[in-house]
């Protein structure tokens, strides 16, 4: 296999790959635009590198950004020249495992979507299926036992010199505040192979929700489950519950996790309300989270704030380009009527901008 990984065409669409995904620089301070000259001059030793086990990837960054509760997440960026290699690696042993992963699991996976993965939600709910076991995996990427998902890697992989890069990766430090600090868990979240690794490693849940017979989503570390009472509910949740701590040994965060009728339940930003229609008892339709509508406002007040520094026709650019990718987020949903009432909450925050360069304030 990692004669495959290392083909010329492999790397060549591993390296188009890193550049249009652009990102930050590692560790090493390297920018995607060098990828090239490294393929151009270094290419050979590089690749003999990896074919002999010589080569070892480098410390990976790890930055914290905000999730939006109060709370961090921790991203773990490698360098460029790891992140060309783990997208060759990713680009070959996809196909491997994709064929056999669940239909009813959506995120990061060809030809699959988050929309995909609340119409279904909206489904089930509409079907009868209206006590929802929630279950909020707690801190799931930086959780995932490393034996345990190599030990998933080799029913595929029977490849040594590409299990031994991947586990490399998998033990590779992470640098916090300027200091190293050793992994021996975790896939940090900012590398082309985590997402398919975490597919992975819960695609054992999935099969054990399938041998069930359970109705469920799951996209990425964010799944649900969706029966039609409550004892059902409880008895589901206390199976998967014991099933996630002894057989994956995941943790469930007790506080954000448990059995949700649909008016009190959200997914991957969706909220649920009653269609008061004639003869649709029952029902729901798709809003937006209150949640979602807040991190919205959030961005649009940092846009429109005097003090932010930004021209005023940028501004304008900037805004469009926030409620188009918005809009086309939830545009499954319900949002005209309080979208109405935000555009004049925008226009009012724009004159006051105009306002302030007219009295020469720098806006």
């Amino acid at each position: 296999m990692i004669e495959q990984v290392l083909t010329g065409k492999n790397l060549l669409r591993a390296m188009y790959q890193v550049q249009k995904n652009h990102g930050s620089a590692g560790v090493d301070h390297m920018p995607v635009t060098k990828l090239s000259d490294l393929m151009s001059i270094n290419r050979e030793e590089l690749t003999a590198k990896v074919f002999s086990g010589e080569y070892f990837p480098q410390a990976i960054l790890g930055v914290k950004i905000p999730k939006g509760n109060g709370e961090m997440r921790l991203l773990g960026i490698p360098t460029v020249t790891d992140r060309f290699l783990q997208q060759a690696v990713l680009q070959i042993i996809t196909a491997k495992f994709e064929f056999e992963f669940s239909d009813f699991s959506f995120g990061f996976r060809p030809n699959r979507s988050l929309h995909q993965a609340v119409i279904k939600a909206q489904s089930y709910i509409n079907d009868g299926y209206q006590h929802i076991v929630d279950i909020d995996l707690k801190t799931f990427f930086d959780e995932v036992d490393h034996c345990y998902l190599l030990q998933l890697l080799y029913r595929k992989i029977k490849c040594r010199e590409t299990m031994r890069l991947i586990r490399k990766w998998l033990r590779a430090p992470i640098l916090i505040d300027g200091r190293l600090v050793k992994r021996r868990k975790g896939v940090p979240q900012g590398s082309p192979l985590s997402p398919l690794l975490s597919n992975i490693m819960l695609h054992e849940l999935d099969k054990e929700l399938e041998k069930q017979g359970l109705k469920f989503i799951r996209y990425a570390d964010d799944f649900s489950i969706y029966t039609k009472s409550k004892a059902t509910a409880q008895r589901v949740g206390n199976k998967v519950y014991k099933f996630l701590r002894n057989k994956l040994k995941l943790t469930i965060n007790r506080e954000k996790s448990g059995i949700r009728r649909p008016v009190h339940f959200t997914v991957l930003g969706f909220g649920f309300v009653p269609t008061y229609k004639k003869g649709e008892r029952g029902k729901y339709q798709l809003v937006v989270s209150e949640k979602s509508w807040k991190k919205l406002k959030q961005k649009l007040k940092t846009i429109t704030r005097k003090t932010t520094p930004m021209s005023f026709d940028e501004r304008i650019q900037k805004l469009n380009e926030v409620q188009r990718g918005w809009v086309n987020a939830f545009r499954m949903a319900s949002i005209l009527n309080k979208l109405q009432n935000l555009d004049g909450w925008i226009r009012n925050r724009l004159r006051y901008c105009i306002w302030s360069r007219s009295s020469g304030e720098k806006v």
